[in-house]
Formats: structure tokens, C-alpha cells, sequence
């Protein structure tokens, strides 16, 4: 079974050591019986998918796509036919590469809300060697 410490679990989660701490004391995450004190992977995943409730998604469409990110527009970098649009979900940055031409006809600035909507056929999955 794999475990983490509360520093590990913290910086996997996005916040402090602290948080985790408190989280352990209320009970809201279960750590594991030792020292130093350890949470079991299986809470900390668990824990995880609780946080990651993202904000409405503006969208009224129905859609096969499963990655959707609801964030807003960081930067927007237009030059002559191409642009590069930078989006901020939660702790997620998406960048994306359009036209120019799209980047006006979506209206998108800095300070936008959008939808990185994202289709791959292909999803690398790397684990620490150990």
C-alpha cells in the first residue's frame, strides 16, 4: 500500500501542511497509525477527487469530450494568422494554439472565462521509479 507524508500529500493536494494537518485532527482525512504520520494513498486519492469540483461549466452543449476545464484567460498572444491562448484551471494551465481569426470570433482577452476542452487519443502515464 502506498503512503505519503503529510508535506507529500500537502504539495499533492495544492495546499499547506497545516491544512493537511487539520483535515487529519476534524477527521476528514484518515492518517495511518505511526510516526511520522503517514495518509494511506487510497484516502489521499480519495480526498483529491473531493477538491476537484471545478466551477459550472457555461457551456449548453452535450459533448464526449470528459476533460473540460473551466478556467480564464491569463494571456492571449496574437501574430498575424496564429494565436496562443493561456488559460488558468484551478491549478491547471492550458495552453492552446488557434487562429487568430478564432481568438476574435470567441472574443477572448485577458480576464475571459473559457472552456479548454481537450480530446486526445493518446495519455502518457508516468509513476517515480523506486
Amino acid at each position: 500500500m502506498t503512503s505519503y507524508r503529510i508535506a507529500d500529500a500537502a504539495r499533492l493536494l495544492g495546499v499547506s501542511d497545516d491544512t493537511v494537518r487539520r483535515w487529519i485532527e476534524h477527521g476528514q482525512l484518515p492518517a495511518l497509525d505511526g510516526s511520522p504520520v503517514e495518509i494511506a494513498g487510497e484516502a489521499l486519492a480519495a480526498r483529491a477527487v473531493e477538491l476537484a469540483s471545478t466551477p459550472p461549466d457555461p457551456a449548453d452543449v452535450l459533448s464526449s469530450a470528459r476533460n473540460r476545464f473551466v478556467g480564464i484567460v491569463t494571456r492571449v498572444q496574437a501574430d498575424g494568422v496564429m494565436a496562443q491562448v493561456d488559460i488558468q484551471a484551478g491549478p491547471h494551465r492550458v495552453v492552446s494554439l488557434m487562429s487568430a481569426e478564432a481568438v476574435r470570433e470567441l472574443g477572448l482577452e485577458i480576464g475571459s472565462l473559457a472552456v479548454a476542452v481537450v480530446k486526445a487519443t493518446t495519455v502518457i502515464v508516468e509513476t517515480p521509479k523506486g
